[in-house]
């Protein structure tokens, strides 16, 4: 995987709604920015882009769960195709094999891994939704985190991002969802 960028950021919630947290929910996201080798023809074989997926990943990981600080609790996965791609590179990406080495560095992850994709253009923001690492029924990580860059994707590009979060939302209140 050749990337022409990687973004890491980190961000902590300390009050929702007015009133501080329980406790401090810290969120992060890593993204690579990187050439979409399907732009601009069709093609009927993705499946070198399934390898992509993983290498952004292994590369991503490390850095994620060092920013992190902590034990994650949630995670999630996003990808914006640019304008020359089609969704399916999008899909190519995040699901055949991306969730083997996100679960291997944070040590498990039963549940699904939360993911969206769209075509756009440069500078358009996702929603980049979060669910429990081991239970897709617990509500109460049930999220989103919204990121965008600049300058990506560019027509020939794909913005994929990998996030992983230490809790939930901070003062969740809607039940606990189904126990497994």
């Amino acid at each position: 995987m050749e990337a022409r960028k990687i973004v890491v950021t980190r961000e902590t919630v300390y009050a929702e709604g007015g009133k501080a947290a329980p406790r401090p929910v810290t969120r992060v996201v890593g993204i690579a920015v990187i050439a979409n080798p399907c732009a601009g023809h069709f093609v009927q074989d993705l499946s070198p882009l399934f390898d992509t997926g993983v290498q952004i990943a292994e590369r991503l990981m490390p850095e994620l769960v060092k920013a992190l600080g902590a034990k994650p609790l949630a995670y999630g996965k996003a990808a914006i195709v640019g304008v020359n791609g089609e969704i399916e590179h999008a899909a190519a990406l995040l699901h055949p094999k991306m969730g083997k080495p996100i679960r291997a560095a944070i040590g498990g992850g039963e549940a699904i891994i939360p993911s969206a994709s769209k075509v756009s253009v440069a500078g358009a923001a996702i929603d980049l939704p979060l669910g429990n690492k081991d239970n897709v029924w617990s509500f109460d990580e049930i999220d989103t985190i919204t990121l965008s860059v600049a300058d990506a994707p560019r027509p020939d590009e794909i913005v994929v991002a990998i996030a992983l979060s230490d809790g939930g939302r901070p003062e969740p209140r809607v039940g606990k969802g189904r126990v497994l």
